[in-house]
Parts: structure tokens; C-alpha cells; sequence
């Protein structure tokens, strides 16, 4: 199995900054794409934001040119950061790190952290 521990939310003024990290860990971790979603309030939860194994990004439209993601593999754990700029209202909502590992006879499956709010205030 995989955990997921996320850190970093909290409470920003509009144009100010935050840094999301997530760690997951496990035995023989094998973790393909890591990053991170959003989920609005009354609103479904969307990507924003992916490395993959060489640590190269991947960003949907809100996230180009504001929100960097990095990641660091060791043995038994790989995190991810998501250092977020110019945050805005809009950008209000519970962010969840996803880690999509290879599980021993079970195959490629999504794990879930348990979310960590961010709120903007205008």
C-alpha cells in the first residue's frame, strides 16, 4: 500500500503565495505520475498540476505560469511540491495530492491524500 501525507494549506491574501508538499510512502514504492487536484465547493474535483518520474510538469491553463510543481524519488518515499503564486479567490479550494503507483499483483492504482484547504481572500 501507499500514504499519502499532505502539508501546506492555509489562509492567503489575494497575490500572495503558498506551498502545498506531499509525501508518499511505502515499500518498493514504484510511483508512475504524482501531483495534484482541486476540488471547488459544489464542484467536481479537476488536475492541476502532474510530474512524472524525471520530475518534468505537466499544468492545466489556471496553473500555467503561476503554480510550479517539483519532486524528489528515494527508495521508500517520493514528494511532490507545489509552490503556488498570485493566488487568487477563484483558486479557493481543498487540493489533493494523487500518486499513481504500481501495486504488486493489483497493478497501476490511484492513491488519495486527504486533502488540504486553500483559502484566498480577495
Amino acid at each position: 500500500q501507499v500514504q499519502l501525507v499532505e502539508s501546506g494549506g492555509g489562509l492567503v491574501q489575494s497575490g500572495g503565495s503558498l506551498r502545498l508538499s506531499c509525501v508518499a510512502s511505502g515499500i518498493d514504492l514504484n510511483i508512475r505520475n504524482m501531483g495534484w487536484y482541486l476540488q471547488a465547493p459544489g464542484k467536481e474535483r479537476e488536475p492541476v498540476a502532474f510530474a512524472g518520474r524525471d520530475g518534468s510538469g505537466e499544468y492545466v491553463d489556471i496553473a500555467k505560469g503561476r503554480f510550479i510543481i517539483s519532486r524528489a524519488n528515494a527508495k521508500n518515499s517520493v514528494s511532490v511540491n507545489l509552490q503556488m503564486h498570485n493566488l487568487q479567490p477563484e483558486d479557493t479550494a481543498v487540493y489533493f495530492c494523487l500518486a499513481d503507483a504500481w501495486i504488486t499483483l493489483r497493478g497501476w492504482r490511484d492513491f488519495w491524500g486527504q486533502g488540504t484547504q486553500v483559502t484566498v481572500s480577495s
